[in-house]
């Protein structure tokens, strides 16, 4: 008889057994495939985490930063956000037909008129939303303010889409809506109204002009809802013609908008630590601001779309408050904006009630007969104009189109 081989001390632990009586090797391998999927998922929630924070509070200071040059530039800004978005939207909906070397649009799936009223509504809201400033309504009471996004979203959802709401639900939105109320009637003082008696007219106008642009916010949604309900879930079409088709609106608006982009290159805008730094450079600083808050928004948008796509409703609220709670801070510090304790109970009532309707809603729930909105971004987290960079809808409409590219059944509507 020959001599038994003796296996090698370097043979691959694909060869033993372990105690389940699977190869060692294979648990080796789903051992390492494991690890390596952990360390994607960490680059991944890095770079969202990261376009979310670094993002979308860049993208609010740099708002913050050219209407504190300019209060009057809502007008350019709002068109200047249209054509960035409408631009950067373009490419994905043209192609090349066989044999033409002209680009033409791609077929739609929802009719140009669908889109005409809601054009109206997000421009109206879009402008309203930017020329607030202009009436001595600060920053911090905007951001709580528009928190209040859940109040209007549950009388629209019960009033028109005929949802109905939990005792739970409706208390923690009366929670949202008295921190709002709170708030607002704070009017913590600004640096530069310290000096002179405060216009309560103005801010009274302001205030109003807030509401009807949360309003119009709400009725986007409702719109866009319907119209996702009976085309399918094309957001990405609905943000890129409403956007396109809002342009020529601007035309009613030349005189607002020459003497917008002129006030950028006044140099009574900037600081004189600005001045004596760039010298003749200068005049391009409120360029690169306004250039900067069209890229952050785009960060800012792609990582709140990132992570909606990535985890659950609860957790997406629980960083878009916390991103919120941050961008209050840092206007009150790197601003210098007013701020008393009246404001800071408001704001505090705003974000946990927030959170509460958040888990309130994500419980589990015995019965049919109740619908309940997902959690969902705001339009201030999407960015400076009222596009609900996807309100509630666009939110439910990615998870529909990725639950389809999974293979997973659709959603009855």
């Amino acid at each position: 008889m020959g001599a038994r081989k003796r296996p090698s001390r370097n043979a691959p632990p694909a060869q033993a057994l372990n105690g389940n009586g699977k190869a060692a090797g294979s648990t080796y391998a789903q051992d390492k495939a494991t690890r390596q999927a952990v360390a994607l998922s960490l680059v991944d929630y890095t770079l969202i985490l990261s376009l979310v924070f670094g993002g979308c509070c860049a993208n609010v200071w740099s708002y913050e930063q050219l209407l504190k040059m300019d209060a009057h530039i809502g007008t350019t800004l709002t068109f200047s956000q249209m054509l960035f978005i409408t631009a950067q939207s373009l490419p994905s909906f043209l192609f090349f037909p066989k044999g033409s070397r002209v680009p033409r649009l791609k077929p739609r799936h929802v009719p140009l008129r669908d889109w005409a009223l809601q054009v109206l509504v997000l421009t109206s809201g879009s402008l309203l939303n930017n020329w607030v400033f202009a009436f001595s309504v600060p920053l911090t009471v905007q951001i709580v303010f528009r928190s209040a996004g859940l109040a209007v979203s549950m009388l629209l959802g019960y009033a028109v889409l005929k949802k109905r709401y939990s005792i739970a639900q409706v208390a923690a939105v009366a929670f949202v809506s008295a921190g709002v109320v709170l708030a607002t009637l704070s009017r913590p003082a600004t640096p530069k109204a310290s000096s002179s008696p405060p216009d309560v007219g103005r801010y009274t106008i302001g205030v109003v002009m807030l509401a009807v642009s949360l309003l119009l916010t709400g009725i986007l949604g409702v719109f866009q809802e319907r119209t996702y309900t009976k085309y399918g879930p094309h957001w990405k079409e609905g943000v890129f013609y409403t956007h396109c088709l809002s342009l020529p609106i601007f035309l009613l608006f030349i005189p607002d908008l020459k003497r917008g982009f002129g006030g950028l290159s006044d140099p009574r805008t900037l600081s004189p630590e600005t001045l004596s730094t760039f010298g003749s450079l200068s005049s391009i600083i409120p360029y690169a601001i306004l250039g900067a808050n069209m890229l952050t928004q785009l960060a800012c948008v792609s990582g709140v779309n990132q992570l909606t796509s990535h985890v659950s409703s609860v957790s997406t609220n629980l960083v878009l408050t916390t991103r919120k709670a941050l961008s209050l801070c840092f206007s009150v510090w790197w601003f210098g904006n007013g701020w008393n304790a009246q404001l800071g109970l408001g704001a505090g009532m705003v974000f946990l009630g927030s959170l509460l309707y958040t888990f309130v809603s994500s419980a589990p729930r015995s019965g049919s007969g109740s619908s309940v909105p997902s959690s969902k971004p705001s339009a201030e987290d999407g960015g400076t104009t009222a596009r609900s960079k996807a309100a509630e809808v666009e939110a439910d409409a990615r998870s529909e189109t990725i639950r389809r590219r999974r293979g997973g059944k659709p959603r009855a509507a």
